[in-house]
């Protein structure tokens, strides 16, 4: 249940792994020597059988939230993976999981915690209304995992899609500009599977901003994350992937800390999400990214799906949709 790159991540954090469990006997063993670690499975972690504080949910996404609440219930701390679940009704269970067990549950949306997303976010609310904002997140289709399956709940815009698409809405609120009332997108399907490779989201907002958001299997060899956002007195622009690098106004301006490119886990932010997990789990203060959060995300995210199938017609938000069917599911029947 924890990936490769969220035990070494936790270890750099100052966390200790325990613990490894896997789909497969193989995979949690090869992970769990490499980390030090003991092999578990689900069933071990729900008996108690693990003396952990935190579990990492990073199993398909049609996992997280029977296997998230069930361990809440069990008295864990639980970092669930983006993207948070596949529907929006498993996003109400998990939210009223959170509620029953204040305190204990973290949306895994690692790049907000980026050192170069961390000081876009800080000058948001410097610049004032935004008049532009926009954030793409373009990559290579994944060759592994079942991504493209209809099992999976949704494409591009599911999976590598929220990445953008929470920096942007955090950007937004940040310069305030208010809950977003609408979302309109347009999609294009893959070749050889039924999922989005493309996606081009506008989410409108009572300020009149409309911020765009791009996420691409399309793209590649090297993957790109960046975002850019104005207003009347200024332009901030981050680069996040490959080499962060942040200027105002075409000023460049010094990253801290100055070490963030040297290290992948620092410079995509799984160093700082579990830094501030185990400080906010010790300080049992409120998560910073929360189920709530999650939910906000998928709620954007299920409104563009059915947007993208209703011939990009804007869909009112929050989404008012069927809260059990899938973004694939409501791209496809609209």
């Amino acid at each position: 249940m924890i990936a490769r790159a969220h035990g070494s991540a936790a270890q750099l954090a100052g966390m200790r792994v325990v613990a490894v469990a896997s789909r497969t006997d193989q995979r949690a063993r090869a992970l769990a020597d490499e980390l030090a670690a003991e092999v578990c499975t689900i069933d071990d972690l729900l008996a108690g059988a693990v003396a952990a504080d935190v579990v990492v949910v990073a199993t398909p996404p049609a996992c997280h939230a029977g296997e998230a609440v069930a361990l809440l219930d069990r008295g864990y701390a639980v970092l669930v993976e983006k993207p948070l679940c596949r529907t929006l009704a498993e996003a109400d269970a998990l939210v009223e999981a959170a509620a029953r067990h204040p305190n204990h549950l973290w949306y895994g949306e690692n790049l907000v915690y980026a050192p170069v997303v961390q000081q876009l976010l800080a000058r948001a609310g410097d610049l004032g209304t935004l008049t532009h904002l926009e954030v793409r997140a373009l990559q290579a289709a994944p060759t592994w995992g079942g991504y493209t399956t209809d099992d999976w709940g949704g494409g591009a815009l599911f999976d590598l899609g929220v990445h953008p698409l929470a920096i942007a809405l955090l950007c937004a609120n940040a310069a305030g500009a208010g809950a977003p009332t609408a979302v309109s997108a347009t999609m294009r399907g893959g070749v050889g599977h039924g999922s989005d490779e493309w996606a081009g989201v506008r989410v409108h907002y009572p300020t009149g901003l409309v911020a765009r958001v791009e996420a691409s299997w399309l793209a590649g060899p090297t993957a790109v994350c960046d975002a850019q956002m104005a207003s009347a007195t200024g332009v901030v622009r981050a680069e996040i992937i490959p080499d962060p690098a942040l200027e105002h106004n075409g000023e460049a301006i010094r990253l801290v800390p100055d070490d963030c490119s040297d290290s992948p886990l620092v410079r995509l932010g799984l160093v700082g999400q579990f830094a501030t997990l185990e400080n906010e789990h010790t300080s049992r203060t409120v998560p910073t990214m929360g189920a709530a959060f999650g939910r906000f995300v998928l709620d954007v995210v299920c409104a563009a799906y059915r947007s993208a199938g209703r011939a990009s017609d804007p869909e009112s938000l929050p989404f008012t949709g069927p809260r059990t069917r899938t973004p694939l599911d409501l791209w496809r029947r609209g």
